[in-house]
């Protein structure tokens, strides 16, 4: 096939001996089927911001750290320096997250590197060697769908331990190979401490993944794993070890407003008289 431009250099330097296929184009990137120092692997060719239509990208990249001065202006200014930095950040991420969490011990495609935009990882295949579906192409049992999902809640509680939230996980970003699910599609991972949007987002990675199993297993769809995971982890109390139940009893109590607005009140006459009292104090 002709040569992609992303790809072009990768090939000029030996790190792509051939360009076999397009896989796949996606919303942020494109992956291509190729040959590196003679195995099969994937390039994943991120796209240009300008042209990705990934939407919120800011909610995504709130706390994340860049540890150079410089760069962390030009990104706060939006700068064409620093629009370089947001998107250098950006497929980074990806790479962090792949090699912390093959680390922790989640299965994703294994890291090779990124070069000039380029992700090199590996190409998840089934025993033919063909190329591993997506979740959503895949029937199962219920047997199957409770064992896989969770399989699914212990790669995420993983992941959460980590301290790393997906942020778009769903039946789209889970391939399955003969040993069950591969997660892939890391570039909008977020800081489960430092995001504040992360819970928000681990609600929402939960239930796609559950609504999809539980078109096999409907008793899935009462579990509250995202919520029992978070409550665990704000305590400090979740670990690689803990055993998910997939409960969590919601705290339905209704806000006591008219106490809370005598509370503020009774807070604000007391800075009040304070400050009076130091006016007080001046004149004398």
């Amino acid at each position: 096939m002709k040569i992609p431009k992303q790809l072009q250099p990768l090939l000029e330097d030996g790190l792509i001996d051939e360009v076999l296929y397009q896989l796949m184009s996606g919303k942020e990137a494109t992956v291509y089927v190729v040959k590196s120092q003679g195995s099969i692997c994937c390039a994943k060719a991120y796209k240009d911001v300008m042209k990705r239509s990934f939407k919120k990208a800011a909610q995504y990249q709130e706390g994340r750290k860049v540890k150079n001065s410089r760069r962390a202006r030009a990104m706060e200014k939006g700068s064409s320096f620093g629009r370089k930095q947001l998107e250098d950040a950006w497929q980074n991420a990806e790479v962090d997250a792949l090699f912390t969490l093959a680390k922790a011990g989640v299965r994703v495609p294994q890291p090779y590197g990124c070069y000039d935009g380029v992700l090199l990882m590996e190409l998840i295949t089934n025993e033919e060697g063909d190329v591993a579906p997506r979740l959503n192409d895949v029937e199962m049992s219920s047997e199957q769908a409770l064992d896989d999902h969770a399989q699914m809640m212990h790669y995420v509680k993983l992941m959460l331990c980590a301290g790393i939230v997906h942020g778009d996980l769903s039946e789209f970003n889970v391939l399955v190979d003969d040993y069950g699910p591969v997660i892939i599609d890391l570039p909008q991972a977020v800081n489960a401490a430092a995001n504040n949007n992360a819970f928000e987002m681990l609600q929402r990675d939960v239930r796609n993944i559950t609504d999809y199993y539980a078109q096999f297993a409907d008793e899935l769809k009462q579990t509250l794993y995202a919520e029992e995971m978070w409550a665990l982890f704000e305590a400090a109390k979740l670990s690689p070890e803990t055993e998910l139940t997939g409960y969590f009893e919601v705290d339905t109590r209704e806000a006591d407003v008219d106490t809370v607005l005598e509370e503020i009140k009774a807070a604000f006459a007391e800075e009040q008289a304070r400050q009076e009292r130091m006016r007080e104090a001046g004149d004398e």
